[in-house]
């Protein structure tokens, strides 16, 4: 069979009372949250159909597949058969290998170069790429290196399909099961099959949900060693990830960990002693307090945190020796124009203290005493780092202060190669400053500052600044807080209005939430009362896009939405898409590709999510804004540009980093700034996220005028509702040595177990 002569791809029969079609992927109409998917499947060289279902979650355009279901004359998509069982198939027809090679799937093979293939070898096709593929040099335009890719690629593509065809039986997303091959490589199936849990650990987006269901589905026993140790461990990363706890008390660790696997606490004791024994978890037991289970990596970043404060507190300053001293020169602040008693005291704290904290609300003049501190420096000789956490935020605060800044994962990352630049500054090692200055502070994470403070070198100055008012870190512990608490690091707070003047609504709104009240609407500040959940997105949508901007004659691109979570009825998922269909709808005929629940089109507005030290000229960090420049189906990669105008580029299996940038959360917000802002609020949000230092953070996110959307009964909850303190013991420690708390055996527990440990 040959050329464009080829039976029918779709046929219709009885299995088990249900009709079955086959097909190959034409397009991707919708996937939802929930992974239900929509897509069109060529039956033959021109013949369409429309099948829908939560099975079809992962597919791909070009795959070949077999489905049973039955059609759904109630759908929205007319004709569509709503699918109930799914396989993935070969392609066994002329068509549908030209569709297949074509789509994308196969890295060096494009639409053009597919056709020429399958032109070239027919029905065999396949099987010569399979076996002889170097017969496929005979093809034009295919040269030793093309097809070494190609080679590379079709392994790849093999190795991945037996894995899609393995975990499709127990429920796993095709996305899960290539990022479970780029861990694994060539052993993906024999880790899969017998050390599952390793899953948890190793690869981003695996929880215990997923590697249990592998595990039982293979047959590792209910009540194995490695599945209690994995649901602890998974106990403990919830926590961390969803809540940013460092640590959990002894007794919950084990009562959530037995409820997860269904099983008695015995058996989860037994997992935490051998995790303690591998120095996978450290217990600890606080003076006058139960015993608390840390991460191993979480304890030893408080302890060596709370050392190297210490370090650099006991130092000799480097500042002290410059011609003109730092004390001499913090005490002539006294008469420096324009600032007020508590901004000369923190010019004075930041130069003769080695570490210090200036904190206080939006428009309070922080960024003005940080140019005076950093004047004053420079005055002395000194050398000034600036950085931030994210690099909206390193931005940002270069455009405040006039300085040069960095994020400070570029401030603690040595440079990949000699070639890597790593700063703005011409020094190599930004490190090396008599001051480094630390802005927003409060997005600083435990493990990040450990890292940051753990480089400086003896006798530099460390000075964090931030608002601990906002929201804390997304990573675990709550460090500018905590620090705040130690008496030992002096601080002062700014607290008199400058920024916007007075009476800016933006900024008295935002105090008064601060101090639970309710500010008035009017002028730059905006609640407008939506009272039926299901009609906030649209209502956001339409303000966003629409009413505002036509109001304000800007740019719909200048209006940030910011939302609560990311999943919930109002959450930056939902609300983004719709963002997205209205100010870059799907043109018939572009390319655009879907991952899980996103699609990504040329022009849209992104974000990377994960730092990714291996991409770009130093790395491309989480909170970076990008539109998408350049979207390659042949090579299945996506490239964006940054705002500093470098091109990046993403693979197809690498768009886990990357999410829209239409509607984010409003904890991705921190560090940046935006013209406009709409605030999405839902009483679906749940307690946990309406928060007042949730809604604080989104307000000061503003410049212009922000507008609050949702039911007035969720936006006085986020007002009345205070955030509950992480468990952190780090404030704790500087009071304490290492060996205070070293667990005792035997030692009193809850259960009378511990002294077991």
């Amino acid at each position: 069979m040959g050329g464009e002569s080829f039976a029918a791809t779709v046929s219709f029969r009885e299995m088990e009372g249900l009709p079955v079609v086959e097909g190959v992927v034409r397009r991707l109409v919708h996937v939802g949250a929930d992974g239900y998917t929509v897509a069109v499947i060529a039956v033959d060289g021109s013949t369409e159909t429309t099948i829908a279902g939560v099975c079809l979650r992962g597919l791909q355009p070009g795959e070949t597949i077999r489905a049973s279901g039955r059609d759904s004359p109630g759908s929205r998509y007319a004709g569509t058969i709503r699918v109930s069982e799914c396989e993935r198939i070969l392609p066994a027809t002329v068509h549908a290998m030209r569709c297949y090679l074509g789509s994308g799937l196969v890295r060096g093979i494009g639409t053009k170069l597919a056709d020429a293939i399958v032109r070239q070898f027919g029905e065999d096709t396949l099987s010569v790429i399979d076996t002889t593929p170097r017969k496929l040099l005979e093809v034009h335009l295919i040269g030793p290196g093309r097809l070494a890719t190609i080679i590379a690629s079709w392994a790849e593509q093999r190795t991945i399909r037996e894995v899609m065809i393995f975990l499709q039986g127990v429920g796993v997303s095709p996305t899960l099961a290539v990022r479970i091959h780029k861990t694994f490589g060539a052993d993906t199936l024999r880790v899969v099959r017998k050390e599952p849990y390793r899953l948890v650990e190793e690869v981003h987006g695996v929880g215990f949900v997923n590697a249990d269901t592998i595990a039982l589905a293979v047959g590792i026993p209910t009540q194995s060693p490695e599945r209690m140790k994995a649901a602890l461990l998974h106990v403990l990363d919830v926590a961390t990830a969803k809540a940013g706890h460092c640590y959990l008390p002894y007794p919950a660790t084990i009562a959530d960990a037995a409820t997860l696997v269904g099983e008695g606490p015995d058996l989860l004791r037994d997992a935490l002693r051998q995790l303690r024994k591998a120095r996978k978890v450290v217990l600890e037991q606080p003076p006058g307090s139960e015993v608390v289970v840390f991460p191993a990596r979480l304890h030893r970043a408080e302890i060596m945190l709370v050392e190297n404060i210490q370090r650099l507190q006991r130092a000799a300053s480097t500042l002290a020796s410059r011609p003109r001293t730092a004390a001499v020169l913090a005490a002539e602040s006294a008469g420096v124009e324009g600032l007020d008693d508590r901004q000369r005291a923190a010019v004075e704290m930041a130069l003769t203290r080695p570490v210090s904290i200036l904190t206080g609300g939006p428009g309070c003049g922080k960024s003005f005493t940080l140019r005076a501190i950093a004047g004053r420096v420079q005055e002395c000789g000194g050398k000034v780092t600036l950085a931030a956490p994210t690099g909206r935020a390193a931005k940002r605060l270069t455009e405040l202060t006039g300085l040069p800044a960095m994020t400070v994962h570029r401030l603690v990352r040595p440079p990949l190669t000699t070639d890597t630049v790593v700063s703005l500054f011409d020094d190599t090692e930004p490190l090396q400053a008599d001051l480094i200055i630390v802005d927003e502070a409060s997005m600083l994470d435990l493990r990040l500052a450990e890292q940051l403070v753990a480089g400086m070198p003896g006798g530099s100055h460390l000075l964090l600044v931030g608002d601990v008012d906002q929201l804390p870190s997304i990573g675990p512990g709550c460090v500018l807080r905590d620090l705040l608490d130690v008496e030992v690091i002096p601080s002062v707070r700014l607290d008199q209005i400058y920024r916007q003047g007075p009476r800016s609504a933006i900024s008295a709104s935002a105090h008064a939430v601060r101090h639970g009240t309710t500010p008035e609407s009017g002028g730059d500040f905006w609640f407008i009362p939506v009272e039926d959940p299901e009609k906030v997105p649209e209502a956001v949508v339409d303000i966003a896009t629409r009413r505002l901007p036509a109001a304000y004659g800007v740019d719909p691109r200048q209006v940030q939405v910011l939302c609560p979570g990311r999943k919930t009825l109002a959450g930056a998922l939902a609300v983004g898409r719709l963002v997205q269909d209205r100010l870059n709808p799907h043109i018939d005929g572009a390319a655009q590709h879907w991952t899980e629940e996103q699609v990504f089109r040329l022009g849209d507005k992104v974000m990377p999510v994960r730092n990714n030290y291996t991409k770009g000229k130093a790395g491309v960090f989480n909170g970076s804004a990008g539109t998408v420049t350049g979207l390659d189906t042949d090579e299945r990669s996506l490239t964006i540009t940054l705002d500093d105008g470098e091109a990046v580029a993403y693979d197809f299996d690498e768009l886990e980093e990357i999410t829209h940038a239409y509607a984010i959360t409003v904890h991705r917000s921190q560090g940046s700034e935006y013209p406009y802002v709409v605030v999405a609020l839902s009483n679906a949000s749940g307690h946990f996220l309406l928060q007042r230092n949730l809604l604080y953070t989104a307000i000061t996110r503003a410049r212009t005028m922000v507008v609050i959307v949702g039911p007035r009964a969720a936006y006085e909850r986020a007002i009345r509702n205070r955030a509950t303190r992480r468990n952190t013991r780090l404030c704790a420690r500087f009071g304490e040595t290492p060996g205070d708390l070293t667990l005792t055996l035997p030692a009193p527990d809850p259960d009378g177990q511990i002294s077991a440990f």
